[in-house]
Order: C-alpha cells, then structure tokens, then sequence
C-alpha cells in the first residue's frame, strides 16, 4: 500500500478525493493537513466520513509531510499552492496540484491572469499539464502533475482531435459553458447563496474568466497553432457538473465521417471518453463518475460539439487520482470503475 496525503484537506475536492481514495485498493491516505488553528478529526469536517476514516488533521507546515507519505494532492487555492509545493518535490514526494499554480509553461500567463508573482520557476519547468488523454506518457514519468481546470478539461477534450485533424477553423471558436454551483469552491459568496442561485442562471466573467486563457494555452501547445477562443461561463442551479456547448466553423472539404472517423481514432483506447452515437450528452449520465462524454453535429457550415463531465470528479478529484494511477504505475482506472 503506498501512502498518499492531501494538502487543504478540508475542500470540496478533498472530500471527493477520500471518497475514491478510500475505495482504492493501492493507496491508503495516511496525511491529512489544513489551513488554521486545532486538529479536528476529518470526520469533524466532513461527518460523511464517520467510521470510514478517522484521521486527525494536522496544521499545514511546509515541511510537515511524514517520511512515509509518496504522493501528496494539492486542494488549496490558486497563490497559496505554490508556496507549499516546492518543499514537497524536493523531499521526493510526488505532487498532484489541483490548484492552477502551474498550469502554465509560461509565468508571465499566470501572474497576468492570477496576480501573483511566481517564484518557483523550477516547479513552472518540470510540470506536466494532467490531461491524461493528451498527456500521458509525460505524466507517467513526472514528479509534479498540474492537473486541469474543470471549464479546460471538457473543452480541450472536445476541440483538440478537430483541431489537431484541421477539421475547424481556429479563428472562430465559440465556448458555451455551463456549470453546478460547486465549481465555485466551498467558501460562500453572495452569488452562491441559495437564494441567488435557485430559479436562476446567468454568465459570469464574461471575457475575462481565468480558465479561457487556460484553455487557449493547452490548445495552443498540442496544435502548435496560436489559438483564441471566446469562452463565456454560467452558473446554473445544480450542485455539480459542466456542459459545454462548442461552436465552430468545419473546414472546407471536411465531412460528418471525417469527424466520426477522428474522434474514434483519437480516442479509441481512453477509458473516461465516451463519444456519442445515440442522445447527446447529459450531466445526469456522468454525475459521480470520471467520463467525458462527447458528441457532434453538423450544422450548415459549423460543428456544434457538445462535452458534458462531473466538475468535481473528471474536472478535479477523479482526474487527479487517474493522475495519481499513472504516476504510480497502476491500471489509471483503478479506484474510478
């Protein structure tokens, strides 16, 4: 059994994480650290857990983390992660980070969009992006997986074959996206006050969420095109899940069995992609679990692409723990069927 961790053990998708880890036959979770005073059992925090675990979490300390523990995940925010995931790679512990603290190659894209500086330009140089569908063999072989953001994982899923196979034109790419309250985080704010959010949906960030630079700089890197999308996100009145719908113009001399033909190719030996060939996608078929499920159709002159996940499963936690399978070198299913 190889011992794992979790940094800001008291998140949303910490809690998510026990629950798969505590069903996976590899790993046992023998850390468990928070931000702020006392040591509250993680029943405490979570009573969900009563009797199916029943550690004490520590204070968060930078060089807290014991001897025996492997892996550790990452569930604090975005500017706070960088400053603890440093100490743990050079101990020679490997880092799944759920943060968005190196998702990107190039600092001056984060500190633009997160407004942090960003001191670790090591950690920035050896992370692999944690799309396992996309990045696979890099993951296998690194210490510090950046794992993606929920709005990314479902977008780049669906655009890159078409991007990749030059079935769509890059220059108009439209990103419709639809998200449960969870992908909020567990701090409430006034726009997660059930009273705001019940009988209602409405856009928020528009232009400027932080997850549309994401999405263009990972498209960006596996096409080695410059790639600019318009993404625009809503809440809708659901605890979890994200639908995408993707709009883009198909290429001239591009057909429907083109794009059957790619997204098949692409995807024939990914477990967690499911490409639809009878209904559209829906989140009640993949709330609670770690697929992606995809469809398309063509309309007139435009592939209307949609992608549908779980945000705190395949768009965080399941991810991450699929992440944690190849990293480790189990089956990367294991714990998530």
């Amino acid at each position: 059994m190889i011992k794992v961790g979790i940094l800001g053990a008291s998140a949303y998708t910490s809690l998510e994480l026990l629950k798969i880890l505590l069903r996976h036959s590899g790993v046992e979770v023998s850390y468990l650290a928070i931000r702020g005073d006392g040591n509250p059992a993680i029943s405490e925090i979570f009573p969900g857990l009563e009797n199916r675990i029943d550690i004490r979490c520590a204070n968060l300390d930078k060089d807290s983390i014991p001897e025996e523990v492997e892996l550790v995940f990452v569930t604090l925010p975005p500017t706070v992660a960088k400053n603890y995931v440093p100490n743990a790679v050079k101990r020679g512990v490997k880092v799944v980070d759920l943060s968005a603290d190196y998702r990107f190659r190039e600092k001056n894209i984060y500190e633009l969009w997160y407004k942090s500086v960003h001191e670790d330009a090591d950690g920035i140089n050896m992370a692999v992006y944690g799309l396992p569908e996309l990045f696979k063999n890099e993951i296998r072989n690194s210490a510090l997986v950046a794992n993606p953001g929920c709005y990314p994982t479902g977008a780049i899923l669906g655009l890159t074959p078409l991007i990749k196979g030059g079935l769509i034109s890059t220059d108009d790419i439209i990103i419709d996206a639809k998200s449960g309250i969870s992908g909020a985080g567990k701090k409430p704010t006034d726009i997660t006050h059930y009273c705001e959010r019940n009988e209602n949906i409405e856009a928020y960030n528009v232009g400027c969420h932080r997850h549309g630079p994401e999405i263009n700089h990972i498209l960006s890197r596996v096409s080695g095109l410059d790639i600019s999308t318009f993404f625009t996100p809503h809440l809708i009145p659901m605890n979890r899940g994200i639908l995408n719908t993707v709009y883009a113009k198909i290429s001239d001399g591009k057909s429907v069995h083109d794009i059957e033909n790619t997204f098949d190719e692409f995807y024939r030996n990914e477990p967690f992609v499911r490409i639809k060939t009878q209904g559209l996608p829906r989140v009640v078929d993949v709330v609670n679990t770690n697929f992606c499920d995809i469809s398309f159709t063509v309309v007139r002159d435009r592939v209307i692409l949609i992608t549908c996940i779980d945000n705190m499963v395949k768009g965080a936690s399941g991810q991450a723990v699929q992440n944690m399978n190849i990293m480790l070198g189990f089956d990367e299913t294991r714990g998530l069927l």
